[in-house]
């Protein structure tokens, strides 16, 4: 089984792109959504004890665990050791899952990849790109984001370019959404084959 990290900064399209790839019937493990997840069931106790006052109704209130952490290293380290290896254990879960079922293809849909380490954990990693301007207008665009909101996430991600050039395949989804559709085909036709070798 071929497993693909899909990754890309904030605003590149990865959400749009992961729907593609499932869309063509492959298997995606979306790491932001086991977060959300966890945010809103039990576990969400371990997050309460460690940043007091985030739970509201029995769920992480995510603008409170932001300002909590945003700008302190130290605390989002905390917070990166109660989430991660809860994601950890659901990825592994969902890789054991297609492997029963003999999937051949399967994507790990990881935002931060490079800057954890886990393209070691993938056999090919796809990078999700866009132009900075286009980047920058779509995250501004978002409901309660701001300049400094933007440069502050920013700066927690490897850079773009550093991205691309560490990526097996980039999808620029820039160009459009049939581009981005055609590049996503490529890249499962190209993983087929590979497991065909």
């Amino acid at each position: 089984m071929i497993v693909l990290g899909l990754t890309g900064s904030i605003g590149m399209g990865k959400t749009t792109t992961a729907a593609m790839f499932a869309d063509e019937g492959v298997p995606v493990h979306d790491a932001d959504a086991v977060v959300h997840g966890l945010y809103s069931g039990p576990d969400s106790a371990l997050v309460e004890a460690a940043f007091p006052g985030v739970v509201v109704d029995g769920a992480v209130d995510r603008t409170r665990l932001s300002a909590a952490v945003l700008g302190r290293p130290e605390a989002l380290r905390r917070l990166e050791a109660i989430v991660h290896p809860l994601v950890r254990r659901a990825e592994q879960d969902f890789l054991a899952a297609c492997r029963a079922r003999g999937e051949k293809l399967v994507v790990l849909d990881i935002p931060l990849l490079f800057e954890t380490g886990r393209e070691k954990a993938v056999d090919a990693v796809v990078v999700v790109t866009a132009a900075a301007d286009i980047q920058r207008q779509r995250v501004l665009d978002r409901p309660g984001m701001t300049p400094e909101k933007f440069a502050a996430i920013l700066a927690r991600q490897m850079p773009d370019a550093e991205k691309r050039r560490r990526a097996d395949h980039v999808i620029d989804t820039g160009r459009g959404f049939d581009h981005a559709r055609a590049e996503v085909r490529r890249v499962i036709a190209a993983s087929v084959a590979a497991t065909k070798g």
